[in-house]
């Protein structure tokens, strides 16, 4: 009897600005000169560079699939593909737990890259769950902006109170804890 092929999730995880991006794009390059079959996914919502590639803050890139929903993406994966990758999973709906779960169960190598907490520090769903049923996670941290120190919160420097809020260096700052200041973000001005 052949042997069944033997996925894994993999999470790569930890800060703005830490490098989780540039990690996710490293993984699937390799996997690519393996000769393996890659589909690449980001969430919709994140067009900050580019509607239709996965691009790191420093400009490093890869096409990838835009999708709204975590069954959007499942749909879209080909009987053919070996490894999957998904940017920004903390911009997917909590179904993505389940997708994940079941790609790998169905043999193939899942890499998804999120943040870990929110502006306020907290958890940001679904990471942790994603991190619970990975076979690897990896944490990256980042540069405080405040010290040098070593970063592992992203601080909102703007005024806008809402959990998702896609931005970059306009709108966050990675900080250590020490330099990190846990507050809600007052609404910006009417």
């Amino acid at each position: 009897m052949p042997a069944r092929p033997v996925g894994s999730v993999e999470v790569i995880t930890g800060s703005m600005f830490s490098g989780k991006t540039e990690e996710l794009i490293r993984r699937v390059k390799r996997a690519i000169l393996a000769r393996q079959r890659v589909q690449a996914f980001k969430p919709r919502i994140d067009d900050r560079y580019d509607p239709h590639r996965i691009v790191s803050h420093g400009a490093i890139s890869v096409d990838a699939i835009a999708v709204a929903t975590s069954a959007s993406l499942e749909e879209r994966i080909l009987d053919t593909t070996d490894v999957v990758a998904i940017d920004e999973a903390q911009f997917f709906d909590r179904g993505i737990v389940e997708v994940c779960d079941r790609l790998a169960n169905r043999g193939l190598r899942v890499i998804a890259a999120g943040l870990d907490q929110d502006y306020l520090g907290r958890p940001f769903p679904p990471m942790p769950e994603l991190m619970a049923i990975a076979e690897q996670v990896t944490k990256v941290n980042a540069v405080c902006s405040v010290c040098g120190g070593t970063a592992s919160r992203s601080q909102r420097i703007i005024p806008k109170a809402t959990t998702v809020l896609v931005g970059g260096s306009e709108s966050y700052e990675a900080r250590c804890r020490g330099c990190y200041e846990p507050r809600e973000v007052p609404p910006a001005p009417t």
